[in-house]
């Protein structure tokens, strides 16, 4: 049996993460500061303390250091100033949401323009020796009929989305091209090594402060009746935020990492999930007890939320998710946690914060 990949962090140098108010950048800036090393965070407004109050509070009681900076994803060299000196780029900053009034403006620049301006800014930063990008596995799938095609029915790192565009699962579609993005200004340099994340469906709960990822409105979905009379036949990739973090760091800082790393600890189906939270959390709450049919759901989806299109139902509903997680496990000694556990504490914290209420 091969031994664990170990870390070795050196902790003489900073490190830049961007996007540090979001749900996985917390978690990350915690385990970073926890390890001891100073943590440069860009941010665009420093001085807000509802923004950056809990970061702020993390650093008090950690051996490592948080400095703030001022920075815009979309404004060509404002990273310079936090990422000078720092050895290490973590990239997180990306929009995660599925409505979006224009996919181009809202969800695919921010992203591939972000990606460009952090990762050119690393190309004139000389201490700068890798790069570690938050992608997706909605880089290297876009609809679950797209596993199938996969070689053995499973997805793996040599998989790139094909499937998606700007009228058809737009999210998917700016991951895509971020990380697309990311790989041809990393081949085009030999300095600074590029180190991929790609994360399932993250589910867990938030370090602090009020994260705006999809995942929590999911997660709402479940305890607001929304799925009362039943679940999306809908399969999917999940993972516990705090495992993701850990990725991150392994990324970072396991000497031979490389490559992308698909970042998923198990499937289920969101029944699966309801049925993990009705055994898990306290309360009365109209957790879904079945699976809706897709004939159902195809008639009225679109009529309750324009997101679900026709298209989307078709080619996802029914139709199984299997990814291949064994390099991140054998590569970087990531180890991952039960998804029932991540998946109670995420809703218990819902509502702790008052927005979703027992019946």
């Amino acid at each position: 049996m091969s031994e664990t990949p170990q870390m070795q962090i050196d902790t003489s140098k900073p490190v830049m993460v961007t996007g540090a108010t979001g749900y996985v950048a917390g978690w990350l800036v915690k385990r970073l500061i926890d390890a001891g090393l100073t943590v440069h965070a860009p941010v665009r407004a420093p001085g807000d303390k509802r923004k950056v109050g809990y970061l702020e509070d993390l650093a008090h009681a950690a051996p490592g250091s948080l400095k703030l900076f001022q920075a815009d994803l979309l404004e060509d060299g404002s990273y310079a100033e936090a990422m000078a000196g720092c050895a290490i780029v973590f990239h997180t900053a990306s929009p995660f949401t599925v409505s979006v009034g224009d996919p181009q403006r809202d969800l695919v620049d921010p992203a591939v323009k972000g990606t460009q301006n952090v990762l050119n800014t690393a190309n004139t930063t000389d201490s700068v020796e890798r790069v570690v990008l938050t992608s997706s596995c909605a880089a290297i799938y876009g609809d679950n009929s797209d596993v199938s095609r996969a070689p053995g029915g499973k997805l793996t790192e040599a998989q790139w989305n094909e499937s998606s565009s700007l009228d058809h699962n737009p999210y998917a579609f700016s991951k895509v091209e971020a990380e697309k993005a990311a790989w041809d200004i990393a081949k085009a340099q030999d300095r600074w090594r590029l180190v991929v994340i790609n994360p399932s469906l993250v589910i867990g709960p938030a370090v602090g402060g009020r994260p705006t990822s999809e995942s929590f409105s999911l997660m709402k979905r479940f305890g607001d009746g929304q799925m009362a009379a039943g679940a999306p036949p809908y399969e999917i990739g999940m993972v516990d935020v705090r495992d993701v973090a850990d990725a991150h760091m392994r990324a970072a800082f396991v000497p031979e990492a490389e490559g992308r790393h698909i970042t998923s600890a198990r499937t289920a189906s969101f029944l699966e999930l309801g049925q993990m939270l009705s055994a898990g959390v306290e309360g009365n709450y109209p957790f879904p007890k079945r699976a809706l049919p897709s004939w159902l759901l195809w008639a009225v989806g679109p009529l309750l939320d324009r997101t679900i299109t026709r298209r989307f139902i078709t080619e996802n509903m029914n139709k199984r998710w299997r990814a291949d997680n064994s390099k991140i496990k054998r590569e970087l000694g990531v180890e991952f946690s039960p998804i029932d556990q991540a998946a109670v504490a995420m809703f218990n914290q819902l509502v702790e914060r008052g927005e979703i209420r027992a019946r």
